[in-house]
């Protein structure tokens, strides 16, 4: 943690806090809103400095266009779902699909990482459906060692700590299940998250309506997409709560913790930097 920080609200400080570094990295364009964009929000909201990073293209992810055309057009849906949130967000130009955990990426992981000198990474977990999420995650894992070595990528300084490494959830069981050792309410971002999800038009109201065979139901007008991107996309927010409720009521006590409606998860990779229950508060203030 780094460089004091003070939250303002309604003209009065109520709370002084050390602003955090978070950097979570998605396969691809979208992802990281998806699992963190709640979490990001609030993060941001208190003046902690967020960056998503994208490590493909997301040249493939579509029916009809592809090419420098969707590659441009996915760049532009990730800059505008950041400006929601006022984080910062960059695409890396790797193939969507053919993304290696290899040397060559795992060196620019590595840059990456001391250059935005995080405190936390978030990233996918190793085992998933998605090449390009498994090799995210092994990128990372395989970056979070070496990002304190100085011969290794010796033209950016090496950091002198390893960040703390979350995972996010998902719902895979081989050949290990989520095992969530943070939750968090986003009830109060929620909103933002579904309009940073909004911003990918090409994602959520063209391809995954293609892929699910539902694109005859995806309405015309912005505001009832929203209404209906909120609907469909939301109930993973719902299923985490739900979930792990006896987790929120741990952490929000009971009154609030069986309110909560929306919430993400995330689970304390063995890699990385140390996190102790008892430090889980002094990162997620909320």
């Amino acid at each position: 943690m780094r460089d004091a920080g003070i939250l303002i609200e309604r003209g009065r400080v109520v709370m002084q806090h050390k602003q955090l570094r978070i950097l979570a990295i998605g396969a691809h364009p979208d992802d990281c809103e998806y699992k963190v964009g709640g979490t990001a929000a609030k993060f941001s909201r208190l003046g902690h400095k967020v960056k998503f990073v994208s490590a493909t293209n997301g040249s493939s992810g579509h029916h009809i266009m592809g090419g420098n055309q969707l590659v441009e057009r996915r760049r532009r849906e990730a800059l505008k779902a950041a400006s929601i949130i006022g984080i910062e967000y960059e695409v890396l130009d790797n193939e969507d699909g053919k993304l290696q955990a290899d040397l060559k990426t795992r060196e620019s992981i590595i840059r990456l990482i001391r250059e935005f000198r995080p405190d936390i990474i978030i990233t996918h977990r190793s085992n998933d459906y998605h090449p390009d999420h498994r090799n995210t995650s092994l990128l990372v894992q395989d970056s979070s060692y070496l990002v304190v070595v100085p011969n290794i990528c010796p033209m950016v300084k090496a950091i002198d700590y390893q960040p703390i490494i979350l995972y996010m959830s998902d719902n895979f069981r081989d050949p290990s299940e989520f095992r969530p050792d943070i939750i968090i309410d986003i009830d109060d971002a929620v909103d933002f998250k579904m309009r940073m999800l909004h911003c990918h038009t090409s994602q959520f109201y063209e391809w995954l309506p293609y892929l699910a065979k539902t694109l005859d139901q995806v309405p015309e007008s912005d505001d009832e997409r929203l209404k209906w991107l909120t609907e469909q996309r939301a109930a993973n927010d719902i299923g985490i709560a739900d979930k792990y409720r006896d987790l929120l009521i741990e952490r929000y006590g009971e009154e609030r913790g069986r309110n909560v409606k929306h919430a993400e998860a995330f689970q304390i990779s063995e890699y990385g930097g140390k996190l102790p229950k008892e430090k889980i508060n002094e990162y997620f203030m909320f």
